[in-house]
């Protein structure tokens, strides 16, 4: 029997939510639209968690040394 916490599920998406995940879809070269979701969950997820702990959350350029914070 599954789990009904996993069980596929429906989402609706606007015009622009679904032309950034075809382009991520690209940028990953995958053709699975769910590859590139547990991805963006997972990192939203990672970030809030840390978040929650204090760190900060962002992007560091090596090349310039600047940390960018992100708005999460």
């Amino acid at each position: 029997m599954s789990d009904p916490r996993t069980a596929p599920v429906q989402i609706e998406v606007n015009g622009t939510a679904a032309n950034l995940l075809i382009k991520l879809m690209q940028d990953l070269n995958t053709d699975d639209p769910m590859a590139v979701m547990s991805r963006a969950l997972g990192l939203l997820d990672q970030a809030l968690a840390g978040k929650k702990q204090g760190r900060r959350v962002g992007v560091y350029d090596p090349e310039s040394t600047r940390f960018m914070d992100l708005v999460v």
